[in-house]
């Protein structure tokens, strides 16, 4: 028997640089204070509907296993599901960080049980003259690197990159970025918590500590001789539907209609949908599922066919697991 569509709990978190827009968009009445992000799949997420109801995301791996995220994942990543989801707000600027990639986190950072960390933004809202870190102004060798972390010149080399609600930005594990103030997006990412902080302008946590840097870490991690494009161009697939970002990892596109579709799932993968517009219901063989602005479903790898039909409009982000 197949696997039907279901959702999950969203788990909600807060950070001194979390912002206000998100509460707003998501229609959230009880936000944490400084609501900085907001879980949107994830490993430890509870199932709310159907006949799993109650389940955390990882207990259902564990018991459908290549049914639930396909052969290719599950030979990967194991009880692990294999992408992490969210939604992350800027009140203040994130601090410059970078993330490590599979060979360099299953040899160093086995006992977290984490993988790499590659991901990828797609930016829902932006203030005015709001944008990213990603990489550098020019290539670094690792001494002049280590110098500028050591000396506080470091802010003087990295590379602000404008950004506008629409756009897609490509973060693979290695490159030293951060999200700036005033941003509001939807991250898919490989399901790691695996941060190494390089600056975090002297800020304090609420022990009234300097927050952790990771000093020899990012040393080890971050790449420095080359400054790969930040934005993604899409590829145009259908008619309001494109392919916004692809990585070994995840694929993300984009599908903005106001006509009811029938959508087959991508072979030999789980997908994620991720409503930014407007209102849709969901239907297959096992029910149907009512989604508004900021919801997320998960459709197995196992899933039969289902349809998407949207209240006047939709615009929603799918997510999904390539070949390769």
């Amino acid at each position: 028997m197949t696997i039907g569509a279901f959702c999950v709990a969203r788990r909600y978190e807060s950070r001194l640089w979390g912002g206000t827009q998100m509460a707003t968009w998501l229609g959230v009445t009880d936000a944490p204070t400084q609501f900085a992000e907001s879980w949107q799949v994830y490993n430890d997420n509870t199932i709310t509907t159907g006949q799993h109801r109650g389940m955390t995301l990882r207990a259902l791996v564990a018991r459908h296993q290549a049914a639930l995220v396909g052969a290719r994942s599950y030979a990967r990543y194991g009880d692990d599901f294999p992408l992490l989801a969210k939604f992350i707000d800027a009140g203040q600027a994130l601090s410059v960080q970078v993330h490590p990639d599979d060979t360099y986190a299953h040899t160093h950072e086995a006992h977290t049980g984490f993988h790499g960390k590659t991901e990828a933004w797609y930016i829902i809202g932006a203030e005015p003259h709001s944008d990213v870190i990603h990489g550098l102004n020019a290539p670094l060798t690792r001494d002049a690197y280590a110098t500028a972390i050591a000396d506080g010149t470091l802010t003087q080399l990295l590379r602000h990159v404008p950004i506008h609600a629409g756009d897609t930005i490509d973060v693979p594990a290695g490159t030293i970025h951060a999200i700036n103030a005033g941003v509001f997006l939807f991250e898919i990412q490989q399901t790691s918590d695996l941060t190494y902080r390089v600056y975090d302008y002297l800020r304090r946590d609420d022990q009234g500590n300097l927050r952790t840097l990771h000093i020899p870490q990012a040393l080890s991690v971050s790449h420095l001789d080359t400054n790969r494009p930040a934005h993604s161009t899409p590829v145009v697939l259908g008619s309001g539907h494109e392919e916004l970002v692809r990585s070994a990892y995840f694929v993300m596109e984009r599908i903005a209609t106001a006509h009811a579709q029938h959508w087959t799932r991508n072979a030999d993968s789980f997908e994620i949908l991720t409503l930014i517009d407007g209102a849709c219901v969901l239907t297959d063989a096992h029910g149907t599922h009512s989604l508004q602005r900021g919801d997320s479903i998960i459709i197995p790898a196992d899933s039969p066919p289902y349809h998407m039909a949207p209240t006047n409009s939709a615009t929603w982000l799918r997510c999904w697991v390539p070949d390769a």
